[in-house]
């Protein structure tokens, strides 16, 4: 390889190391110090942990899988906002929920939240959750700044 296409090459390569940054929303219950991060952002990329609806008190709420998962993809909205983006930016869900059947009641409010071409996603049933009373626990990605979703 000549000298020119070589540190053309390398110059294509070389990346600039992109710092990991906590995000926190007021509207959030930050986990307890040392177990993990609800939100991170690296770069335009935004991961967001599996959420459950819980109250302030750490207590299930909401109810049946409609209300849990309402509640869930809210907490997901003040994450993704706080770290500067919208909704339209999330790209990936994972969804689990310990009755499949009842799975339309998780879409039923995902469709309050998205619209054109939904965020891929993957919806697994698990026998159980953190607690018996939560039904739904939902994780996301979002890629900031290129939220033009396609129908």
């Amino acid at each position: 390889m000549g000298g020119e296409t070589a540190s053309r090459l390398l110059f294509l390569t070389e990346t600039k190391p992109m710092t990991i940054q906590r995000i926190s929303s007021p509207e959030v219950t930050e986990p307890a110090p040392g177990t993990w991060s609800n939100c991170l952002k690296v770069g335009d990329t935004v991961y967001v942990a599996g959420l459950t609806a819980r109250d302030r008190n750490l207590q299930p709420a909401g109810g049946d899988e409609y209300h849990q998962a309402r509640l869930i993809f809210e907490r997901i909205q003040h994450l993704v906002t706080a770290a500067g983006g919208t909704m339209r930016d999330v790209v990936k869900l994972n969804i689990y929920v310990t009755q499949i059947a009842n799975r339309d009641q998780v879409w039923r409010a995902r469709r309050e939240f998205f619209e054109g071409a939904f965020p891929v996603a993957t919806l697994v049933e698990v026998s159980a959750l953190a607690q018996a009373a939560i039904l739904v626990e939902i994780e996301a990605v979002a890629v900031l700044g290129h939220g033009g979703r396609p129908s």
